[in-house]
């Protein structure tokens, strides 16, 4: 009895219901364009510290979603100079981390670049720089042999684990990926934002390498979406999206790859997760923009460092009430530098007293709508 979507006699000819899927992807489409469309208003400047943080998280999420941790210092670091952005002095990065984000800028930076095995292969390598993935010695940079036993994506403790999902075995994997790369670089009918869907779902599928394969997958939908675009500036993550939706992202997969050819369910699925993403995006560009008219607007204003330090930290979404003993720890001065330094802000109209006595605090003087 056929358990997986690859043992179909049709596979991999995936159907999608257009007139469910419509509705969604014309909202994706439309939120594609309204979010590029505010990024042009911004200077370059904004653009770029938008596409180092859009990038980052990318990176940053991409690795949490399989429980990996990394520094965002180091993430952050090794991006902009790649990319050759002055963040002024920047944290070494260990040369896992250097792998991973040399795997995504080449997916999104280098979006119209012929996508081939070797390519492909290239990025598990950088991934797995030692060649191991934790404790275990792993094949990198070639698919997978199985020697270990078929390739199974399971949970749960060990002899009570339960198997989510079996890939097609590894003699299989090499026609299987040479069928996936001739239709992804095949142009065609489909949507570029549906055709990134199904590349997600096609690659993480077949399972190709013996592990990193959702990271890859996630790389090649970012890749498949720039094109969408045609454009390397990205503005939001949707592997940050797909963290906050963890457990739906990994139910819905499963149930695909157990289900038919049918995937209309994860096509609505992908294209709901893109709309929320570039939707937290919009969020944070408005944050930018309030941010920008703010130092703006202090342009010909005189302010000291540790001012600018907390100022920059109150736009930022300051944690609870801002206090003169806040304001002296955060900024490493005394009680009566920090009194002063509020004191000046408040005369020129830039901080605003919320109470007084021992409740005493602190706000931004910004005008309601941007509070």
């Amino acid at each position: 009895m056929r358990s997986y979507i690859h043992q179909s006699d049709d596979w991999p000819n995936f159907r999608w219901d257009w007139a469910t899927v419509h509705e969604p992807l014309a909202t994706a489409r439309h939120r594609q364009g309204v979010l590029f469309g505010k990024m042009e208003s911004l200077g370059f400047a904004l653009r770029e510290n938008a596409v180092l943080e859009t990038l980052t998280e990318e990176v940053q999420k991409s690795s949490e979603i399989e429980g990996e941790l990394l520094d965002r210092g180091q993430v952050r670091s090794s991006i902009a100079r790649r990319l050759g952005i002055d963040v002024g002095a920047v944290a070494p990065a260990d040369r896992h981390v250097e792998g991973v984000v040399e795997m995504v800028l080449d997916a999104t930076q280098r979006y119209d670049t012929l996508l081939t095995a070797e390519r492909l292969c290239g990025w598990h390598a950088a991934m797995f720089p030692t060649g191991y993935s934790g404790m275990y010695r792993i094949t990198v940079g070639q698919w997978r042999d199985d020697s270990r036993g078929p390739m199974q994506v399971v949970s749960g403790p060990i002899g009570r684990e339960r198997v989510h999902y079996e890939a097609p075995a590894a003699s299989r994997v090499a026609d299987e990926m040479a069928a996936f790369l001739r239709w992804f670089e095949t142009p065609g009918s489909t949507d570029a934002v549906v055709k990134a869907a199904l590349a997600h779902l096609w690659f993480v599928t077949i399972h190709p390498f013996e592990d990193g394969n959702g990271r890859i997958a996630r790389a090649i939908a970012d890749m498949a979406l720039a094109r969408s675009e045609q454009t390397a500036m990205r503005f939001y993550s949707m592997s940050a999206q797909v963290r906050k939706e963890r457990n739906d992202y990994y139910d819905v997969l499963e149930r695909t790859q157990r289900e038919d050819l049918d995937v209309t369910e994860w096509v609505v699925w992908f294209l709901g997760c893109l709309r929320r993403a570039i939707e937290g995006a919009e969020h944070e560009l408005e944050a930018v923009r309030v941010k920008a008219r703010f130092w703006e607007s202090l342009r010909e204003t005189k302010i000291n460092e540790r001012q600018r330090q907390m100022l920059n930290r109150l736009l930022d979404g300051f944690n609870g009430k801002l206090t003169t003993r806040k304001w002296s720890q955060l900024a490493k001065c005394s009680h009566d530098t920090a009194l002063r330094d509020i004191q000046d802000l408040i005369m020129k109209r830039i901080l605003v007293q919320e109470a007084a006595g021992r409740s005493t605090s602190y706000s931004l003087n910004l005008p309601d709508r941007e509070r």
